[in-house]
């Protein structure tokens, strides 16, 4: 597995694995429409360049054999990192692409300065609660989050160096 640094050339890749992702994991918690807009308002081609210019921005790529599997994007906001997505492509999860991506990330912004790490997912969305959980993050908070018109319920987990 080699992991890097997204470039534009990854743009097309991200989306994909985010569809993928979304479309496998969340049926049972999200309808159809708010899949569909999510994916759209959220992996929109010039968003996701966007953020990759960003300066506080990490986004980072799994590959497996020279091909994109996963990918992470983290922020810096003052003192605190965010881990806003992990997404590892649902036929190459169980081989640690997600796990190494959470490192990298997390450890990409203690690099760059923060006192913690948050990350925020949807509280249905039980495997990924236990993902943040097995690596030490705690569950400190509850939010709401406005996918396709519709608000859910996610948690906010943290994690001190």
């Amino acid at each position: 597995m080699e992991l890097r640094r997204a470039t534009a050339t990854d743009v097309d890749a991200i989306r994909e694995i985010a569809e993928t992702s979304w479309r496998t994991d969340y049926p049972d918690i999200l309808n159809r429409e708010a899949i569909e807009d999510g994916i759209d308002e959220w992996y929109d081609p010039d968003r996701i360049q966007a953020e990759l210019a960003e300066d506080d921005a990490v986004v980072l790529v799994a590959e497996l054999d020279d091909e994109p599997v996963g990918f992470a994007h983290a922020i810096r906001q003052q003192r605190t990192g965010y881990i806003l997505r992990v997404y590892v492509a649902p036929d190459a999860r169980g081989r640690g692409v997600g796990s190494a991506l959470l490192t990298s990330a997390r450890d990409a912004l203690l690099t760059r300065g923060v006192d913690d790490v948050r990350a925020m997912v949807l509280a249905g969305n039980e495997p990924g609660n236990a993902f943040y959980e097995e690596f030490g993050f705690e569950k400190v908070d509850e939010q709401e989050t406005v996918i396709g018109g519709e608000t859910y319920t996610e948690h906010v987990y943290q994690r001190t160096r």
